[in-house]
């Protein structure tokens, strides 16, 4: 966070998104005027983004494992920061090139209200409640099933105060 900080993106129809994010590894998630892919490049510092932690590839490589997906080697995690009051709007993960490797969540911090609907925007979202340390693996024919974040309710977490930490662990070449 202190070699790429967490900002706020935009999206290509000009809107500012609410949950604050940054990455780390091989290719990081980006969103401007110009649309959504990975770039090898923090485009606010100018610089590579960070080495993604063996400790993360080992959690993710292990619960993608425990999920039915063996042999998942995540090139880019996506850190989403959610303060209260901030969601992610239900949308599919689309941007990667691989969509037989699995998408890894990580929750930490608040509890969150994960959505997690069909293949089409309109279908109505199951609700799970997500706590610290709350893994969810999703693939094969739900892979690109559309999933986001209800509002961050208030509260404080006892190591990280008022907001919920997601990695979200991808392949993305």
């Amino acid at each position: 966070m202190a070699q790429s900080p967490f900002r706020r993106m935009t999206t290509p129809g000009g809107y500012q998104m609410s949950v604050a994010m940054t990455n780390c590894g091989e290719r990081g998630w980006i969103t401007d005027h110009t649309g959504y892919r990975y770039d090898p490049v923090d485009p606010r510092t100018g610089v590579p983004w960070p080495a993604m932690p063996p400790a993360f590839r080992d959690l993710a490589r292990r619960a993608a494992e425990q999920g039915g997906f063996t042999g998942f080697a995540p090139d880019a995690c996506l850190v989403n920061r959610y303060e209260p009051g901030t969601r992610l709007s239900l949308h599919q993960d689309k941007d990667e090139l691989d969509y037989a490797a699995p998408i890894v969540s990580v929750s930490l911090g608040l509890p969150a209200t994960f959505l997690f609907g069909g293949m089409a925007r309109s279908d109505k979202p199951r609700r799970f409640r997500l706590v610290h340390g709350d893994v969810v693996v999703w693939g094969g024919a739900s892979r690109l099933a559309y999933h986001g974040v209800a509002p961050l309710a208030d509260g404080e977490h006892a190591l990280l105060g008022r907001q919920r930490i997601n990695l979200t662990f991808r392949k993305v070449l």
